[in-house]
């Protein structure tokens, strides 16, 4: 059963009890990503997920690591566009260090002026690993061409202009402004006994309350359906299309879900079996989906030779279409389905799984809904409900991000779905 308290502060303890485990996986969530930054800030919620590894007023970054080698534990972080998350899995007698670590980490790190330094080569490396990777930089393309107006079209990782512009100050006045208690929620999944929420209480309910709640956006980002072609001479053309998608609470995600699934996120999927297997055109195919709290978005990529990015993107507007025209199948529904709840369920097996879900689950709906009403809840998706949510997805102008050399940028046409 996964339980929810919250201290005098603001800050939330979600916590859920696996006794049959020797670990414990603990997450510290704040809300806030890079949709929380201002164009001279973008990076800097990432920047400082960096920076929290790097030295605190009675650890150093050696001590850091040091420490949760000797416990065995490991550590990690990621920031997304509305999310920074620290976490680390250990055995369960452990978890009382780990936590205490955690929390000097985000709470009483220095942002040593050196170390920001040394730090904007290692973002700057990780900035132009990206980019030599085209099948990750034509989607982060792909996020621009659809929001360029928005913070949610900006790189998570920022640009060389602002990373190289950050300094202390500027750290400060953003950890300051965002990383209050009220953003702030605390996971635990795994074998724990109260001693251990009790002790987060003792950590966490100690810093000051913030009696301003995170801004909410008024108004929502609007989808552009733009175009993005990119030369560089590599040996394949990598192809993005992009759809305006649901928000996180939208009551037909499991809809889209589903859709998802039957066009290109399972091996048996409609791109799957057309582009891979009937036709050799491309080594990777898929379509997946992306929600946040105010905008969403659909999105097909793959990656083929120069020569076939046209027959492509063809194929993939006429498995679309088709669609379109004719709907899905109930087999098609009953496969993707199963599918979908087997990946669900084998994704609760782990301490750190459970505790990723519940965190996100908290910040993105502030609800937990039971594993069985969720598995009910994609049993009741029916073909035309799927067909429905296709018809909504596909009835915007699309977005197109192209990656490919300067010949294949010539001669790619740009087609509407009709």
């Amino acid at each position: 059963m996964i339980k929810k308290e919250e201290f005098g502060n603001g800050i939330r303890v979600i916590h859920e009890h696996m006794p049959h485990m020797r670990s414990v996986a603990i997450g510290v969530w704040i809300d806030v990503g890079s949709v929380d930054e201002e164009a001279d800030e973008a990076g800097v919620a990432h920047f400082i997920e960096h920076m929290l590894f790097k030295g605190t007023s009675s650890r150093t970054a050696r001590m850091i690591a040091e420490e949760f080698d000797q416990i065995g534990g490991d550590v990690n972080a990621f920031t997304s566009k509305e999310h920074t998350c620290f976490f680390t899995t250990v055995l369960s007698e452990h978890a009382n260090k780990a936590l205490e670590i955690l929390e000097d980490m985000i709470f009483r790190s220095t942002f040593d002026e050196n170390e920001i330094a040394k730090e904007k080569l290692v973002v700057l490396e990780e900035l132009a690993a990206v980019e030599d990777t085209p099948d990750d930089d034509v989607q982060e393309y792909l996020w621009a061409a659809m929001y360029p107006e928005d913070p949610v079209g900006r790189p998570i990782l920022g640009s060389e202009r602002t990373i190289t512009a950050f300094t202390k100050e500027k750290i400060e006045q953003f950890m300051e402004r965002c990383y209050r208690p009220a953003r702030i929620v605390v996971s635990v999944a795994g074998n724990y006994d109260r001693q251990l929420i009790q002790y987060i209480e003792t950590l966490f309910d100690s810093r000051s309350s913030n009696p301003l709640p995170k801004e909410q956006h008024v108004e929502l980002p609007t989808y552009h359906p733009n175009r993005y072609k990119k030369s560089k001479e590599i040996e394949q053309g990598h192809l993005c299309l992009g759809f305006p998608g649901l928000p996180a609470n939208d009551e037909r995600m499991y809809d889209l879900v589903i859709l998802d699934s039957i066009i290109g996120g399972a091996m048996s999927s409609r791109l799957f079996q057309e582009v891979r297997e009937e036709r050799g055109l491309a080594y990777s195919i898929y379509s997946y989906y992306t929600a946040y709290a105010n905008v969403g978005a659909f999105i097909i990529y793959g990656g083929t030779s120069p020569e076939k990015v046209t027959e492509l993107n063809e194929v993939i507007h006429a498995v679309i279409q088709s669609i379109l025209k004719k709907g899905v199948t109930p087999r098609e529904v009953e496969n993707a389905k199963q599918q979908v709840i087997g990946g669900f369920l084998l994704g609760l097996e782990s301490t750190e799984s459970r505790m990723y879900r519940n965190g996100n689950n908290e910040l993105v709906h502030g609800r937990h809904e039971e594993t069985d009403d969720i598995v009910a809840k994609i049993e009741a998706v029916t073909p035309v409900q799927v067909h429905e949510i296709a018809e909504v997805i596909f009835s915007h102008p699309h977005a197109v991000s192209l990656i490919a050399s300067a010949e294949t940028i010539d001669s790619f046409q740009i087609q509407s779905i009709s």
